[in-house]
């Protein structure tokens, strides 16, 4: 069985975020989707409109998704590809090069994203019809 591995945030959930899903199931048997607990974001300063447990659930229903894993800091990548068996880990590219590290352990892909959407354009777009 060919393993492949992704993280994010997934808030916001578009087809991008279904385009990147499938794509990465696509390039092997079983896709493990790693995402950023709420404690994490507040670390990075990101906030997400919907909580993990919310994220998961609805990641979980996504029918490219084997398996949820939280992601808790920047530095579990090489023990989430070791604990769960991973081939593939794949990130999109404008995360490109970012990642390289993880090449001793497993293969590394980034896949251009998808065109038109982005959750922070969404955030946007929702600001100025908010403000408009």
């Amino acid at each position: 069985m060919k393993r492949v591995l992704t993280y994010g945030t997934f808030d916001l959930l578009h087809w991008g975020h279904i385009n990147l899903l499938k794509r990465a199931k696509d390039l092997g048997d079983h896709l493990t989707v790693a995402i950023s607990t709420d404690d994490f974001n507040r670390i990075k300063d990101k906030k997400a409109y919907h909580s993990y447990e919310n994220r998961k659930m609805i990641l979980e229903s996504i029918r490219y998704v084997d398996k949820v894993i939280p992601e808790n800091d920047w530095d579990q990548k090489i023990q989430d590809v070791i604990d769960n068996k991973i081939d593939v880990f794949v990130m999109g590219d404008d995360w490109k090069g970012k990642f390289d590290f993880l090449k001793e352990y497993c293969e590394v892909i980034y896949l251009p994203r998808t065109v038109g959407i982005s959750t922070s354009q969404i955030k946007e777009d929702l600001l100025e019809v908010r403000n408009g």
